[in-house]
């Protein structure tokens, strides 16, 4: 690798002037980023309709609305609702910056990635909803184990006479112990 200053003083002078070019490019497409990314918000609407959040680029809610369908539903339903929403609208915030931030650095895409990565593991995709209690009950996930139908385990116990001393065995075979 050669340096750049080595050689003619016009031409390290030329090559030094070209890279604060450079650098200054750089760092107005940076503001240009973070002004962008700044700007950027996420609307998620529930899948009953009930609710709508809106989060900032910090996953903060900017904006709630929830119908009047609310007197039909317990404070559970509702709760569960806006939470479900306002998690599906932060999962989506890595995507939209990711969109954003490709319009402004797009050439640098290690930092792209590392915000983005950062944004994921605040803001992961959240967990599939939970059935509505309405939804037909009868309808089974083949290769899944039911809840209520998985064996639970046996309690240990512990042979006649054995009693806890305080002697852990350690070194030495559980099935010579005595």
């Amino acid at each position: 690798m050669s340096d750049p200053l080595s050689g003619d003083a016009g031409d390290a002078a030329a090559r030094v002037d070209r890279m604060v070019a450079e650098a200054k490019q750089k760092a107005q497409r940076y503001q240009a980023m973070q002004a962008a990314v700044g700007q950027v918000s996420v609307t998620e609407t529930g899948k009953d309709g009930l609710v709508t959040v809106t989060v900032d680029s910090a996953g903060n809610v900017t904006d709630l609305r929830i119908t009047d369908q609310v007197r039909e539903c317990s404070g559970a339903q509702v709760a569960a609702a806006v939470l479900t929403t306002l998690r599906r609208a932060q999962a989506r915030l890595p995507d939209r910056l990711g969109e954003v931030m490709a319009e402004t650095i797009g050439d640098d895409r290690q930092t792209m990635d590392t915000i983005v990565g950062n944004y994921r593991a605040r803001f992961p995709e959240p967990e599939p909803e939970e059935p509505d209690p309405g939804e037909d009950r009868n309808v089974r996930n083949l290769g899944g184990i039911e809840e209520e139908s998985a064996p639970k385990p046996s309690p240990v116990r512990r042979p006649p006479g054995d009693s806890d001393d305080g002697d852990d065995g350690f070194g030495q075979s559980f099935m010579t112990r005595g």
